[in-house]
């Protein structure tokens, strides 16, 4: 082999090996920015930290504990006395004498707040056979309409039965032994089962009139997570206002299964969600959730030392903080001056994050779109997004972030941690549909217990459509 050929072959190899480094890399680096993403810089939950992360909350100056001002919620006298006992004075502590015939001039009222001993109590229901004398037909008596079996469950132990396997979120073993704990009788697991899938079923006509709600409302909060039955993953979607909750569990993720939720396609108000890109194939407007992007830009600035991440984190604090002052003082939107001033800041930004953070150049030989870094695909999403991101500052009635879906989809979490995963997906369905009862019920004020059973006698509650009859 001549000199010349086996510099050739050396400058071959020096090419392979210096592509291979830049390979492996860009592989490294990847991997590393998985590692070091938490809580505080990703939508990963806190759960998933390994160590302590740092809160995007700023440290309010208040003491720890209750704050001057704070109404006690300590007991006080009732007038609704359900037993009254007396304690009779019957012989004087100073002298010993019988005092027992003498006048009360008044009491000294001490009460107690307590639950009587809960007890299963067992009515029996008898219907009268009588046979007609004149035409010699037997008769009989008409049992409730509740009443159709010769043994069964009554109303309240089953309210009680989905209360705690549902609201409470405790496994149907746990629950049957609570419940035998409480009454002395053991309930089957089947048998709550049952009671659960009861209630869902009478809630068939509440669900209509909750996705109509849903669809006529001007802003709706919109996210979506995953769970697990027999081994494979699904995903259970929410669509949420601030008196509305609606869950629904589907196999995918995308816009198949935001379809067949049956709220998206023929909405045309504001939808308020995380860019999960889905969301924005609907033809409505669109707000996005500033919370996540606190979040990329705290990854952007620690990973890849962006310093347009870190000014834009600081322009996103000081809008929300604007707001926040305005609406203390009984304000609508931001006046004109201070919106313009804001937005020219934005914009200002914007050139900056663009020259900070270019478009990677493309190598040859190489298919395909170009890899882009965390910072430069956030940025293009702060310039193509630019109206959903701050309408806040322009209409105090888009919120900040999406936090009324992420307090929805973390009851998932809750119940996985509490329960367990689900067994079929009839299991996911009756569940998604009880909480989505609940949650609406809690937000407009209802004592759970009380919508529970309004629920299993087939008359549910419907706040939000009055003349909606199910």
């Amino acid at each position: 082999m001549t000199q010349q050929a086996e510099i050739l072959l050396l400058r071959e190899e020096n090419l392979f090996l210096r592509t291979e480094m830049e390979r492996i890399n860009k592989l490294l680096q990847e991997a590393l920015d998985k590692l070091n993403k938490n809580s505080n810089n990703s939508s990963k939950p806190p759960s998933s930290d390994m160590v302590r992360t740092k809160s995007l909350r700023e440290p309010s100056g208040k003491k720890a504990g209750g704050q001057f001002g704070h109404k006690g919620n300590n007991l006080s006298m009732s007038n609704h006395i359900d037993e009254t006992i007396i304690y009779r004075a019957t012989n004087c502590t100073g002298c010993g004498k019988d005092i027992s015939g003498v006048g009360t001039q008044k009491f000294e009222r001490r009460q107690v707040y307590d639950i009587p001993p809960l007890r299963l109590k067992i009515t029996e229901h008898k219907s009268e056979i009588k046979c007609c004398p004149h035409c010699a037909c037997e008769n009989r008596g008409n049992f409730p309409i509740e009443v159709t079996q010769p043994t069964q469950y009554g109303n309240n132990i089953k309210q009680l039965g989905v209360y705690l396997s549902q609201y409470q979120l405790l496994p149907y073993q746990r629950s049957a032994q609570m419940l035998e704990d409480l009454t002395g009788h053991r309930i089957s697991e089947g048998s709550l089962v049952n009671f659960t899938t009861t209630c869902s079923q009478q809630l068939s006509g509440f669900i209509d009139a909750l996705k109509i709600n849903l669809t006529q409302s001007p802003l709706v909060h919109v996210d979506e997570t995953g769970y697990y039955y027999n081994n494979n993953r699904n995903w259970l979607h929410v669509a949420a206002t601030g008196d509305s909750t609606y869950y629904y569990p589907h196999e995918k993720r995308g816009k198949e299964a935001m379809d067949a939720m049956g709220i998206l396609p023929a909405y045309a108000g504001g939808l308020m969600h995380d860019y999960w890109k889905s969301y924005l194939d609907y033809d409505c407007l669109h707000y996005l959730c500033n919370v996540h992007h606190l979040r990329d830009l705290t990854f952007c600035e620690e990973q890849e030392k962006s310093v347009w991440a870190k000014q834009m984190k600081v322009l996103l604090l000081d809008m929300k903080q604007g707001v926040d002052d305005a609406r203390a003082l009984g304000l609508q939107s931001l006046t004109e001056t201070q919106q313009s001033q804001y937005v020219q800041r934005y914009d200002a930004l914007m050139a900056q994050g663009n020259e900070e953070h270019p478009l990677p150049e493309k190598q040859i030989g190489k298919r395909g779109a170009v890899k882009k870094s965390k910072s430069k695909n956030l940025v293009d999403r702060f310039v193509n997004h630019k109206e959903g991101i701050i309408q806040f500052i322009k209409n105090f009635t888009i919120p900040f972030g999406n936090n009324i879906a992420e307090q929805a989809i973390r009851m998932m979490k809750l119940k996985q941690k509490i329960s367990g995963c689900f067994r079929s997906k009839d299991g996911a369905t009756v569940f998604a549909t009880i909480r989505s009862y609940i949650d609406t019920m809690r937000k407009n004020g209802y004592a759970i217990m009380d919508a529970i059973s309004m629920a299993i006698n087939g008359k549910p509650i419907i706040p939000f459509v009055p003349a909606y009859s199910p």
